[in-house]
């Protein structure tokens, strides 16, 4: 008997999971897409999983260009979360014209300097996984820590801060 996909996704959204921009320089313009799902793998090398669409265009440019950064969302850039989960999204400095960012030393990658952290990736691998691919980076540099900031959660569908209210709020 084959799993019921909306029953499947609806436990998968009781996990409380850290939200992420990853984004990616290619020859033209800047991608990026929000992603939850991702891990840490190794620390001796440091590697990082990020699971991506299959068919979505910034894991095709992800394997095209090799270098990425990731940014740890703070509970103050849900719209940012949101704008680049949208389908038929700009350019990533399109959606991020009034957000703080600077770009990584080594790919010249986006990220954001208001987050908890970013780091700048390089691309070990790529894994196909059904309809996705994870995506196994090498953490190269880590250009943003700021323990202070509040991380951006998503739970149950919706972005959260830690204690499960809508970021901004009481």
């Amino acid at each position: 008997m084959a799993l019921d996909a909306d029953q499947f996704a609806t436990a998968l959204r009781q996990y409380a999971a850290g939200v992420c921009l990853l984004t990616v320089r290619d020859d033209i313009d800047d991608v990026g897409n929000t992603v939850s799902s991702v891990m840490s793998v190794s620390a001796d090398p440091p590697l990082v999983a990020v699971g991506l669409d299959a068919h979505g265009y910034p894991a095709e440019v992800l394997e095209a260009i090799g270098v990425c950064g990731l940014t740890v969302l703070g509970e103050g850039h849900a719209i940012v979360a949101s704008r680049f989960a949208s389908a038929g999204r700009p350019s990533a400095r399109h959606l991020l014209e009034s957000v703080p960012w600077t770009r990584t030393t080594g790919g010249g990658a986006i990220v954001l300097t208001g987050a908890p952290a970013a780091l700048e990736c390089r691309l070990e691998r790529i894994v196909p996984a059904g309809d996705h691919a994870l995506a196994l980076l090498e953490v190269i540099d880590v250009p943003v820590l700021d323990e202070s900031v509040r991380p951006l959660l998503r739970l149950r569908g919706r972005f959260v801060d830690e204690s499960g209210n809508a970021p901004g709020r009481a």
